[in-house]
This record gives C-alpha cells, sequence and structure tokens, in this order.
C-alpha cells in the first residue's frame, strides 16, 4: 500500500508547480513548438512519470501501470468510438452520399451561420447526451469539413460547441459518478447543475457563432441563436431539476433541433454567409485556412444543382440516422447490462489495484483506489457505431471485401491520433494515481473566501487533464465536498460546480483536440487548434467560476442553492 503525499516539499507552490510539469510539457510541445501530438503525448507521458516517481515518491511500478492502465482506457472506449465514426465516415463520402448530405442540410440553410448552429450545437448535444466520450466531435467535425469548412473552424468551432450538454453527458454519466463519490443526493446534484449550465446553453450559441465571424454577422442572426439556444435552455432546466440527470441532452437536443428547423422554415437572414464568408480578424484563422474554407465552400456549393428527391435524401441521412438509434441503444444502462452479461471481463491492474491510497483533505479519510480495466467490448460505444457503419455500408452497396479493405484504410489513416490517444489517457492516469493532479486542485482548494470563483476552475483542471467530466467529478467531487463543509458553504452547490466547471475544460483537452484533427483529417495541427480554443476555454470558465461565486453570496442568485 502507498499514500499519496501532496506537498513533498513542505511548500506548496514548488509542489504545484512540480505537479503542473507534464500539462506545461504536453500544451507547450503542441501549441508553442508544435511539435507533432503523438510526440508530444510522450514528452507529456515521461514528464508525468518523472515527476510522479522522482518528486511524489510513488512506485515506480505502481506508475507503470498506471500508465499501462491509462493507454487501454485510451485505446477502449475512447479510440474505439474515433475509428469506427471515421470508418462511417469514409464510406459515406467514397460513395458520394456525404455530398448530398451536405446538400440536405444545405436545405434547412445556406447560412454557413445556421449550419454551424444545427450541426455543432443542437445535433452535437444529441450524441453527448447518447454517447459522450468524443462521439460529438468526430461526427460534427466530421460533417462541417464535409460542409466545406475550414479544418481549423470545424474543429475549434466543434469543440466549442461541446460544452454546455458535456455535464450530462453519456445519459447523465458525470452526474452519477459525482453523486457516488460524494453521497450527496442525485437529484439534488442534477437539478443545481441544471440551474447553472442553462445559462451557457444561452451563451455558448451566440459564442460560437460570434468565435465563427465576428459580433457584427452574429448579432445578423441573433433569433434562431436565440430560439436554438433558449429551446435547448428551458429542456435542460426542467427535466434535470424534475425528472433527473439521464434523459436531460437528448430531450434538450430534440427540443433544440425541431425547434430551430421549424423557424428557419418561416425565418431567413437577409444576407447569407456563404463560401467561406467569415470575419478572419475575429476568428484568428491563418490565411491559409481561410483559403481553404473559401476553395472547399466553392467546391461544394451550388445553386444550379437540382432539388433533392426525398429518396436521395433519405438514403443519404440513413447511415447518421443508423448511427443516432445504435448510439442511443449503447447508451441505455439495460442493454449495456445484457450485452456485458453475454460476454465481459474486469480485469484488476496488477500492481496497482487497492494499493493506491488517497489522503484527506482530498478525502474525508483515507480511501483505497481501486484499479480495474473493463474490458467490454460488446457494450461499448464504438462497438454499436461499427455495426451502424457495416450496415449503413451493405445499404449504400459495399462489399464484404471493399468493407474489410476500407476498414484497415481507416485504422492506417488514424494510426498515430490512437498512439496519442492512448498516451494522453496514460498521462492522466499516472496524474490520477501518483496524486499530482489533486496537488493542483489542493492549491485552488486554499483560497478561503474566493472558493467559489475556483472551485470551477478545480473542474477545469480536471476535465483538461483527463479529457472526462466523469472522471474529474470522480477526481474532485469528493475534494469539493470537503473544502465546502470546512468553509461554511453548499456541499452541492460545490460539487455540482465542479461538473459545471470542467465542461469548459472539454475543448482544451488533448484528448479531444486530437479527436477533431483526425476527424478532419487535419493530422500534426493540433497546435493550431488548441491555440484556437483556449482563450474560450479559459473565458467560459471563469463565467462559471463568477456564477458560481455569485451563488454562494450573492442574492438573488443565492436562492438557486438548495
Amino acid at each position: 500500500m502507498w499514500s499519496q503525499s501532496y506537498d513533498p516539499f513542505g511548500n506548496f507552490l514548488l509542489a504545484s508547480g512540480a505537479a503542473a510539469l507534464p500539462v506545461v510539457v504536453l500544451l507547450g510541445a503542441i501549441a508553442i513548438f508544435e511539435v507533432k501530438a503523438h510526440v508530444a503525448a510522450a514528452l507529456g507521458l515521461i514528464t508525468a512519470l518523472v515527476v510522479s516517481i522522482f518528486v511524489f515518491d510513488m512506485p515506480a511500478q505502481m506508475a507503470g501501470m498506471a500508465a499501462v492502465y491509462g493507454a487501454g482506457f485510451g485505446l477502449l472506449p475512447i479510440g474505439w468510438i474515433v475509428l469506427n465514426v471515421i470508418f462511417l465516415y469514409r464510406l459515406t463520402a467514397e460513395c458520394g452520399e456525404f455530398a448530398v448530405l451536405q446538400r440536405s442540410i444545405g436545405s434547412i440553410s445556406t447560412d454557413r451561420r445556421l449550419q454551424l448552429l444545427f450541426i455543432a450545437f443542437s445535433l452535437g448535444a444529441f450524441f453527448e447526451g447518447a454517447a459522450g466520450f468524443g462521439t460529438p466531435v468526430a461526427v460534427t467535425a466530421a460533417m462541417l469539413i464535409g460542409l466545406g469548412f475550414s479544418p481549423l473552424a470545424a474543429s475549434g468551432l466543434s469543440l466549442i460547441a461541446n460544452t454546455a450538454p458535456v455535464a450530462f453527458g453519456a445519459l447523465g454519466s458525470p452526474v452519477i459518478a459525482l453523486a457516488a463519490v460524494t453521497g450527496l443526493d442525485i437529484h439534488e446534484l442534477s437539478g443545481m447543475i441544471g440551474r447553472q449550465l442553462p445559462f451557457f446553453s444561452l451563451i455558448v450559441p451566440f459564442w460560437l457563432v460570434w468565435a465563427y465571424v465576428g459580433f457584427r454577422r452574429m448579432i445578423e442572426v441573433w433569433p434562431p441563436i436565440l430560439v436554438a439556444g433558449l429551446s435547448f435552455a428551458v429542456p435542460q432546466y426542467l427535466v434535470s431539476n424534475f425528472h433527473g440527470p439521464w434523459l436531460v441532452d437528448i430531450v434538450a437536443s430534440v427540443v433544440s433541433m425541431a425547434s430551430l428547423a421549424l423557424f428557419l422554415r418561416v425565418w431567413s437572414p437577409r444576407h447569407a454567409t456563404t463560401n467561406g464568408e467569415v470575419d478572419a480578424a475575429a476568428e484568428g484563422m491563418s490565411t491559409e485556412s481561410m483559403s481553404a474554407d473559401s476553395a472547399s465552400s466553392a467546391s461544394t456549393g451550388g445553386d444550379a444543382l437540382p432539388p433533392l428527391s426525398s429518396q436521395e435524401m433519405l438514403r443519404a441521412w440513413t447511415p447518421w440516422l443508423l448511427l443516432s438509434v445504435f448510439v442511443f441503444l449503447w447508451g441505455i444502462p439495460q442493454v449495456r447490462a445484457y450485452l456485458d452479461s453475454i460476454w465481459s471481463l474486469k480485469i484488476p491492474v496488477v500492481g496497482l489495484d487497492q494499493l493506491v491510497q488517497k489522503m484527506p483533505p482530498v478525502v474525508a479519510a483515507p480511501h483505497v483506489e481501486a484499479a480495474v480495466y473493463s474490458l467490454s467490448l460488446l457494450s461499448a460505444t464504438g462497438t454499436g457505431i461499427l455495426f451502424s457503419a457495416v450496415i449503413a455500408g451493405v445499404t449504400l452497396g459495399y462489399g464484404p471485401r471493399r468493407l474489410i479493405a476500407c476498414y484497415f484504410e481507416t485504422l492506417y489513416v488514424i494510426r498515430y491520433s490512437l498512439i496519442t490517444i492512448a498516451c494522453m489517457l496514460a498521462l492522466g492516469f499516472v496524474t490520477r494515481y501518483s496524486g499530482t493532479d489533486a496537488t493542483l486542485g489542493l492549491a485552488l482548494a486554499n483560497t478561503g473566501w474566493l472558493y467559489p470563483f475556483f472551485g470551477p476552475l478545480i473542474g477545469w483542471i480536471g476535465v483538461a487533464l483527463t479529457g472526462s467530466d466523469t472522471a474529474s467529478n470522480v477526481l474532485f467531487g469528493g475534494l469539493q465536498k470537503v473544502s465546502a463543509e470546512q468553509l461554511g458553504l453548499s456541499s452541492t452547490l460545490m460539487a455540482a460546480a465542479n461538473s459545471s466547471g470542467g465542461v469548459m475544460g472539454k475543448m482544451i483537452d488533448a484528448q479531444s483536440i486530437v479527436v477533431a484533427a483526425t476527424a478532419t483529417k487535419w493530422y500534426g495541427h493540433e497546435g493550431a487548434i488548441l491555440r484556437f480554443v483556449f482563450f474560450h476555454s479559459v473565458a467560459l470558465a471563469v463565467l462559471v467560476g463568477l456564477l458560481v461565486f455569485a451563488q454562494a453570496y450573492y442574492w438573488p442568485f443565492t436562492l438557486l442553492v438548495p
């Protein structure tokens, strides 16, 4: 048994600096030195191992097994999702049906701003609610790149859009995990998060379009933006407060998509934004990206094309409808349980399971950490996506030989992305089991009366490190509860703040950035994506902190706290 130590120097400032080194190396290598993502991830992992072993005195064997555990989790379920989503996309693109899908989305609106709103925000929220774990970014980024958005726009904007739904993603998994580790009532936590995030469900659509075209062009389409945001925020509040966390994103996204589509049948912008007409200064894109956007738009546009028949539209949408159905089915707990009953393995990680002990003040009392790898291939979301891709391929006329060939071609294309994801998760698991991430959290927890502002930033750090709001809640949920009780704050408020603040870290976690780069075939440009989204992530996280601070101390926001 090894007990975590959070201040090996007897100086919390030095300890926090050492704990931050792996993240600094990883993000610095990507964003500043533009090192290829898989190399940067390997450098970050090596740094995490060195810090854990030589600074925080974690036994080398435990650190190594934590890395192996994380790499396995990176490949299954996360890499498995990415591989199969890209496989489906390549099938539809190769046979020309994706081009038809682009035209059908254009029939909803030819305006790029509204296409972005419908796909990245409303449709992406559905995939987040049903599956999570990178699925929405992979799907929406691929759709946007197919519509002619530049790789940077498709990647960065998909990441920005995938924020407000994250806390209730994968059928409420982050809230379920938060309730489990804190012992707080799941309905109270769901309701509290549901009284924080709807504010951002209204803000994010405006923010998204603003990031794309600038403030002036955003204001031109404020009515549909308001419709999309409001029709998502209201169901998000109602379902989370009066039902629970399980169906929040599913209901809210369906209402948002339907409301936006119906509204656009009676409303259209005075000046449509097409053919890559974006504000380069506001978006921060390079000239090369802008040119690619315009050229791609010109190639996919075309008012002279004949209208699509209902049969053509159905054929083009069939693969994505199948994807939605399978992802939703695989997200149902009863379906997962049934598939696990057929075949599933729980593999304790030798040399790590039940051998690492979390210590106060991260937890109320010493707590032994489990390390059990779940090899649940049948119930993995990626397997449902694979089934949908194979069925879609057959309906599109592919034979078995071509399906297999295309699958291995896809595997070859994303090989470096899979390596990167494995290294990223290995890094995250090393920091988790060594306690270095808890050191960073404690540094923010020691801020006294300012803690309600910094509490959400703890969740933000957790998601940026682990790539998962669920993992961040497991990691820091107990710390939030203990700190809140010591400061006389609502433990429900601060536990919920961990999840609400965490969602803003989703756009800068390296795993999500790699997924976006893979989906848009923009390999090697992860640094550009990170630089594009970093300000948005920090700014939105600060706004969450300000909201929670107001809920802790100032009327009428205090009325929202139980």
